[in-house]
């Protein structure tokens, strides 16, 4: 009997099938998918042109917000579209290459986006322990060494997800109960052996997501022992201020990424899989609507920035009539 092989059983396509159990629901769902998707668009592009073009934030806090928001871009971009094409128009057939293509870009910028925050926190604790060193420490080829760094960490832990996908069999169908192409979604559909997979992912989420809070903590742990032994109370209050708005955004973007990972393990059969896909997109749609909103509200410089340019629209209106 002959051995037929991987390529013949892989699909042409996969139909992603949304959020099961709420197919009647999906226009309605989809109304705060939109929503929540054009204020993160709006935010983080308007964050990217303050940035560029105002003076006064070319510092390097501002540097890793840009890269925040160009991270938070491409991940929301990376499923909302076809999400809102598979709620409205019932577009929900997607390429295998295609499929490969969006896991690609979905698991590279999640890392990506664990890597800012991570860098953010160490923005912040050599700018409360060492203020004087600070414009020192973190120089322009500095921050642009070490963004390319966390790109590439992404980028090349997560190549190896693409060959382990494309080189299983598939012969469970070409339904895949999710608004995207997941990793683990993706390869449920083989017949093949996919603990190597499985382990991988597990390995990388510990590469990345566990490093990199390590840091964080390590890192708001130093500043904490710093503020604490600042002798004035306004300037305690002046340093924790300043952290306001990345402790919000790691709230943010680890809590559904905390749930869904510990759900997955010790809830699977108690929660329903339809609550498991809602988080997932709440986890990749969350901090790119909220971060820009957070950073615009607790952060006086940006504030400033955006008041002076409103009002300076006022003027020349007014000067126009």
């Amino acid at each position: 009997m002959s051995v037929q092989n991987s390529t013949d059983l892989t699909p042409a396509s996969f139909v992603l099938n949304g959020i099961p159990g709420l197919e009647d629901m999906h226009i309605w769902i989809s109304f705060p998918f939109c929503s929540m998707y054009a204020v993160a668009m709006m935010g983080n592009c308007g964050l990217l042109y303050l940035i560029f073009f105002e003076d006064s934030l070319h510092r390097p806090m501002y540097y890793f917000l840009a890269m925040l928001s160009l991270t938070d871009l491409v991940m929301c971009s990376s499923t909302i579209p076809k999400t809102l094409c598979i709620f409205w128009f019932h577009l929900k057939e997607i390429g295998f290459d295609d499929c490969l293509v969006q896991m690609f870009f979905i698991h590279t910028f999640t890392g990506m986006e664990s890597g800012v925050l991570m860098l953010m926190a160490l923005d912040r604790y050599v700018a409360i322990c060492y203020p004087l060193r600070y414009s020192t420490i973190l120089t322009n080829p500095i921050i642009a060494k070490i963004g390319l760094a966390t790109f590439l960490r992404g980028v090349l832990l997560i190549i190896p997800f693409t060959f382990l996908t494309k080189r299983l069999p598939y012969c469970r169908g070409n339904i895949i109960n999710h608004t995207y192409c997941d990793h683990m979604s993706v390869a449920k559909l083989s017949c093949g052996n996919v603990k190597v997979n499985a382990i991988y992912g597990l390995m990388v989420a510990l590469l990345i997501g566990g490093f990199d809070i390590l840091c964080i903590t390590i890192s708001y742990t130093m500043i904490l022992r710093a503020v604490v032994s600042l002798s004035s109370a306004d300037a305690r209050q002046k340093a924790f201020s300043t952290c306001t708005a990345h402790i919000c955004a790691i709230v943010f973007s680890y809590s559904p990424a905390f749930f869904s990972f510990f759900s997955h393990r010790f809830g699977g059969h108690t929660i329903p899989p339809s609550c498991h896909i809602i988080v997932a997109n709440i986890y990749l749609l969350l901090p790119p609507t909220m971060n820009p909103v957070v950073y615009g509200v607790k952060t006086k410089q940006i504030r400033d920035c955006v008041i002076r340019i409103l009002s300076g629209s006022k003027d020349s209106k007014a000067h126009g009539i």
